[in-house]
């Protein structure tokens, strides 16, 4: 095998969750690029079905899947759809999240439990429904999307609940990591820093001091910018590496 055989997915059935749009619709496009059939979830059919035509129509083999993480018995739903439909999933990548700013003494204990489930729980429930199925065909690869924010405190805007789960993303990381090695299955995380989102307008003057002036590089990232990063952990170029938290950030948490 080549190095660059090494990076392709080519034969292999990959599931992102949170799809639809912004980092999660863009490391779905690099993972059919390297050559995966690919499942797209998002919370409704339409937007799952929307984001898996645009990469059919660029060659890519797109399955679209309604999805709510947060339902455990939604989760098994879908490891049998894409099954179905696919075939056995090699590469999870757990993507959906969410992120509400607000001051921890005015959090209402149901916005912080909202985070949690779609932000950790939702990464339990699919982990556990996908890890069933590679442990029992020998192996697989989960890659988790944590946040550099598991690392810092993000300003301006507080965000306790965000900053917890996706701390928690990035120890769960690590003890499935442990404890599923010997089933063959890597589980690696992305922590990534500022990237530019429609839920993340960092190109806005008044983040610019908050959120690109602190990055050594002193930009934004883009989402396609994690895609190759994705691709590396997904598949055999990463064969030896399990439990890492990969920072993509742009030097943000050098200082």
């Amino acid at each position: 095998m080549t190095v660059l055989d090494s990076f392709s997915l080519q034969g292999k059935v990959a599931v992102v969750t949170g799809a639809s749009r912004g980092i999660g619709r863009a490391l779905a496009q690099a993972l059919g690029e390297a050559g995966a059939a690919v499942a797209v979830t998002a919370r409704t059919l339409e937007a799952a079905e929307k984001a898996a035509d645009e990469l059919q129509a660029s060659g890519i083999t797109a399955l679209p899947i309604e999805l709510e993480v947060t339902d455990p018995a939604q989760a098994d739903r879908m490891v049998e759809l894409v099954s179905e439909g696919l075939g056995p999933i090699d590469v999870l990548v757990n993507n959906a999240g969410i992120s509400i700013g607000r001051e921890a003494l005015d959090t209402p204990v149901e916005l912080w439990r909202e985070v949690l489930a779609t932000n950790l729980d939702g990464v339990w429930h699919c982990s556990k429904a996908v890890g069933a199925q590679m442990a029992a065909r020998g192996g697989g690869s989960i890659v988790n999307i944590g946040s550099m924010s598991a690392m810092i405190v993000n300003r301006p805007r507080w965000q306790p609940a965000y900053l917890a789960s996706k701390a928690a993303v990035h120890q769960l990381t690590k003890a499935l990591a442990a404890e599923w090695a010997p089933h063959g299955i890597r589980v690696n995380a992305l922590a990534p820093g500022y990237i530019l989102t429609e839920a993340s307008p960092v190109d806005q003057p008044e983040y610019r001091e908050w959120c690109v002036e602190p990055a050594a590089m002193k930009r934004y990232g883009l989402p396609e910018e994690l895609g190759p990063a994705v691709v590396f952990l997904a598949g055999q170029a990463s064969s030896f590496m399990t439990g890492s938290v990969v920072v993509i950030d742009g030097g943000f948490t050098l200082f």
